[in-house]
């Protein structure tokens, strides 16, 4: 039986490199959220942190048995990426992008989608707030 989820996820940088968090969220197909979660992730670069971002959503839908996932991201370097349109270059992202191949092979499906900023707020929410609870629990500077 197939489980549909949507995913949202977004990397948050303030610098590049600078205090970086990572933020996902899973809906249903009726738009309900099913989880929510936010990482500080320390000092990295906007793509690390957007790599990063994907990998704590991808690790919530498995653990919620999804086996059909629709990716939404507003990074078009990783969507491109994902999608075989880009290779990836730069040898800090090559393992991230090598751990989310492999977990996307758990999926029975899975695609993947640029949206605009504006309809990937709940995942910005995440991210920004991995960066605040990281500075605010001491854990920066």
């Amino acid at each position: 039986m197939s489980f549909i989820c949507h995913l949202f996820t977004d990397g948050a940088s303030r610098g590049n490199p600078g205090q970086a968090g990572a933020g996902a969220v899973l809906f249903d197909t009726a738009g309900h959220e099913l989880a929510a979660r936010s990482l500080y992730l320390g000092e990295c670069t906007n793509n690390v942190a957007e790599y990063r971002a994907l990998l704590l959503g991808l690790q919530a839908a498995l653990e919620l048995d999804c086996t059909e996932l629709e990716i939404r991201l507003d990074s078009e370097l990783i969507v491109r990426q994902l999608q075989g349109r880009y290779q990836v270059k730069n040898e800090v992202l090559k393992p991230l992008f090598q751990e989310v191949k492999k977990l996307l092979l758990q999926l029975e499906s899975w695609s993947v989608a640029h949206v605009p900023r504006a309809q990937n707020k709940r995942a910005d929410q995440l991210a920004n707030q991995g960066v605040d609870e990281g500075i605010a629990n001491g854990s920066c500077c």
